[in-house]
């Protein structure tokens, strides 16, 4: 459909919960696409909310297949509406970049694995079990559904942020 611009740190819409989609329509297939192609527009992102393109709804994309670090382990192209961490297990430290801050990156602590249940794009309800990388993807754009940020999760910021290098 369409590539939307990304709204950046400090727009208000990206510290604002989520609504759950209470049913899957044409409007919800378009904003699905428009995630979709932004995502894939941009090159190096693995994923993208709702939120970031303006659209409070619970719906995420990701997509971990193409990134060196989630290669070898990953479910292909994820269409999430109205994701739930169901379980979460072990912790690892990444650093993490993201599209809404584009100047900094950050160490943040995530599960390894996790056990989201959540609806795919034909409504039909799945449980995956995720781990590494994109266990790590999963976690950050489920964030922006709370009106988090990777910056909201780094323990210290002055030690834990950096300055993207150009």
């Amino acid at each position: 459909m369409a590539v939307r611009d990304i709204l950046l740190y400090p727009n208000p819409i990206l510290k604002h919960p989520c609504a759950c989609v209470l049913r899957l329509d044409a409007q919800v297939d378009a904003l699905v696409q428009d995630l979709l192609d932004t995502m894939h527009a941009a090159g190096h992102s693995v994923g993208v909310a709702a939120p970031q393109i303006g659209v409070s709804l619970r719906v995420v994309v990701v997509d971990v297949s193409r990134s060196k670090l989630g290669r070898e382990d990953n479910h292909g192209r994820l269409v999430m509406i109205n994701p739930e961490i169901l379980e979460r297990e072990g912790e690892r430290i990444m650093r993490e970049g993201c599209m809404s801050v584009p100047e900094y990156t950050g160490n943040v602590a995530r599960a390894e694995t996790i056990l989201v249940q959540f609806l795919d794009r034909d409504g039909v309800e799945r449980v995956i079990r995720a781990n590494g990388f994109e266990a790590v993807a999963i976690q950050h754009e489920m964030d922006h559904l709370d009106g988090l940020l990777f910056l909201d999760r780094v323990s210290n910021l002055k030690t834990d942020v950096f300055r993207r290098k150009k």
